[in-house]
């Protein structure tokens, strides 16, 4: 069993990308694996924004990266990148935060416009973090996911085979137990 650090990029509480997820981290613990949500929209702002690399939520987030095996990062996509509190969080890992690690990129966002974010802006940082193994990434359109009411969400047919594919492949990667029927 390995462990995991699911880690939204996204700045607000109720967003997409932060749902899509926690409904993975069930398919990745269902598989076997302790995973480990971290919203970095939960550190502190002035933390993150002012480089206090000894603050104790930095140092407790730095930690959370030095236990993971493997680390999913997801983000929306802004102006063609990810977020920029997910930026503000790397600046303030050590350099070789991710040296040997199985790494999942995940992004949402509007348009397909966005789609290439993950292998021009995302994977680039995660590569120079040193992590061990890059596995597929995938781009989730919004209109895509739904939220419900009751807090549940629904994930496009087509976008759940994809997501179950790219969620697949980083738990072998991760040298899992045998794999799942495809999620809805």
């Amino acid at each position: 069993m390995a462990t995991v650090l699911s880690v939204s990029g996204s700045p607000s509480a109720s967003s997409r990308t932060n749902r899509l997820l926690r409904h993975l981290d069930q398919r990745l613990i269902a598989q076997g694996h302790d995973v480990v949500p971290l919203d970095v929209r939960t550190l502190p702002a002035e933390a993150l924004l002012g480089a206090d690399f000894r603050h104790p939520a930095i140092v407790t987030a730095t930690e959370l990266f030095a236990r993971a095996d493997g680390v999913v990062v997801g983000t929306p996509v802004y102006k063609a990148s990810y977020s920029g509190v997910l930026k503000a969080l790397l600046d303030l890992l050590p350099q070789y935060a991710l040296a040997g690690k199985t790494v999942l990129p995940l992004a949402t966002g509007g348009t397909t416009a966005h789609v290439l974010a993950i292998d021009y802006a995302l994977r680039p940082v995660l590569s120079s973090m040193g992590a061990g193994h890059i596995v597929q990434g995938w781009f989730t359109l919004d209109k895509d996911i739904t939220v419900h009411d009751d807090g549940s969400l629904t994930v496009a047919g087509t976008a759940t085979e994809a997501l179950t594919q790219v969620v697949d492949q980083f738990s072998l990667a991760l040298g899992s137990t045998p794999l799942l029927a495809a999620a809805s």
